[in-house]
């Protein structure tokens, strides 16, 4: 049973009024046409129940006219989102490990995606020393944080300096991952592809970045953390952690 509410006492890891309830999301219009636009694929659609790819995006602040990097964007769930909320003012700059990039095909999908879209740039890179030509507001990453952390050349303190001097000051880092239980740290990254809310935290605020708020949208109590993501009883639904860190500024 302490397992299976150990997201739930993980959210003490900051003061109770940074806590934002699903009820306290305020879904803008921008936002609203960008998930119920026609073009985001079937398979995408299927999975905004589990995802609730409105209330998050306005849990992060995103917004008509912003430029927001978007790490390890994957098939583009997000990215097409993200590019339909900011609009043809705004810009996604979807950023993909040179390593990937340069597999043969490696870029097809996000190529099209990209032209299909008009304001979206990929921008194959080295995640831990990344740098764009211009700030941005915000900051994105989903369901990839813990992957961060595996590999030979994993740089975490890296990867969000680079996150830290993109942004404007004011703007926001958005982290969305599967929880690992409380007290787990790092320890489960590569095994079960989770990660504690409170390692993230740690490891972000590290950077100069302030906790703003985290949001308790994506939270499943029967989640008992044991099992890996991809787990047929509790793929798509797993406890999840919500945190928007912002810039000094």
């Amino acid at each position: 049973m302490r397992l299976a509410f150990a997201f739930t006492a993980s959210l003490a890891l900051a003061t109770s009024s940074l806590a934002v309830s699903a009820a306290a999301q305020n879904v803008s219009p921008a936002i609203s046409a960008a998930v119920a636009d026609t073009q985001r694929p079937a398979a995408d659609t299927a999975r905004d129940v589990h995802r609730k790819p409105a209330q998050i995006v306005a849990f992060a602040g995103v917004k008509p006219g912003d430029k927001v990097a978007e790490l390890m964007p994957g098939g583009g769930y997000y990215t097409r989102i993200l590019a339909r909320t900011v609009g043809p003012k705004g810009h996604i700059y979807a950023l993909v490990p040179t390593g990937f990039a340069n597999r043969p095909g490696g870029l097809d999908a996000l190529n099209a995606l990209a032209a299909q879209y008009g304001n979206v740039t990929v921008v194959p890179t080295d995640l831990a020393n990344f740098k764009l030509d211009t700030p941005v507001d915000v900051v994105w990453t989903t369901e990839n944080y813990h992957d961060f952390h595996n590999g030979p050349t994993a740089n975490i303190p890296g990867l969000n300096a680079a996150a830290f001097a993109a942004l404007k000051p004011g703007g926001v880092y958005f982290i969305e991952d599967h929880a690992a239980a409380a007290g787990a740290g790092t320890t489960t990254t590569s095994t079960l592809h989770r990660i504690d809310p409170a390692a993230v935290t740690s490891e972000v605020q590290a950077a100069g970045f302030k906790l703003d708020a985290q949001s308790t949208l994506l939270a499943n109590p029967k989640d008992t953390h044991e099992l890996g993501v991809r787990d047929p009883s509790i793929q798509g639904e797993t406890d999840k952690l919500a945190l928007r860190f912002k810039k000094p500024g």
